[in-house]
Formats: structure tokens, sequence, C-alpha cells
């Protein structure tokens, strides 16, 4: 698949939920991206699955 997919995500920071966009042309990758609502850095873990679809994403502070 390889493209780019949606998902939802609950900001660790202020809690709002916002939509974020994963390349699905890593299987495994770990980056920071700031919060539409609070501009603050949010740490993402995401974890493809076999298919080449977003299976895990995990949110966590920066700091």
């Amino acid at each position: 698949m390889n493209g780019l997919e949606a998902a939802t995500i609950q900001c660790p920071y202020c809690w709002e939920l916002i939509e974020i966009t994963i390349d699905c042309s890593v299987s495994s990758q770990e980056y920071v991206e700031d919060c539409e609502v609070c501009c603050r850095p949010i740490v993402l873990n995401v974890i493809l699955s076999p298919d080449g679809l977003p299976d895990n994403v995990q949110v966590k502070r920066e700091n």
C-alpha cells in the first residue's frame, strides 16, 4: 500500500482529538508532531500491520 493514512489521536497535554497523517512507507517509526490545538510536541510511535495500514499508534508527552 505505502501511501498516506489518516488517524485520530488524543493530545496527551490538552486531551483534544486531532487528526494526523501517517506515512505508510515505513513499517515502524517514531517522530514528533505538534498538537494543532495547544502547539505542544507529541511523540508518536507508529507500527504498521502486515497489510501496510497503521496498526498501533501510541502518543506520549515529549518531556
